[in-house]
């Protein structure tokens, strides 16, 4: 599980990113690159990181559920995802 202060760094990125999407697509259509490049580093889209919603895990995230490929297994095996079911053939 990963720490909290990185899960809450994640976040605040998140709302950072939010804040600066209007002006930052607004300085892009006017070509202001130098304006551009004086806005914060960390409000760039491209910083965000997926992370699991349940424990915070950065790496086998699946988009569909937002959750990690481990905390999808357990849950999966454990019937709490609806329509979800191990396949066999």
């Amino acid at each position: 599980m990963a720490k909290e202060g990185v899960k809450a760094r994640e976040v605040k990125r998140a709302k950072l990113v939010a804040k600066y999407a209007e002006k930052r697509e607004a300085l892009k259509a006017a070509g202001d690159y130098v304006a551009l490049d004086a806005l914060p580093k960390a409000a760039s889209p491209v910083k965000l990181h997926n992370r699991c919603k349940l424990t915070g895990r950065p790496r086998g995230y699946m988009r569909q559920f937002g959750i990690s490929r481990v905390t999808f297994r357990e849950m999966a095996l454990a019937g709490k995802i609806p329509g979800v079911k191990k396949a066999s053939w």
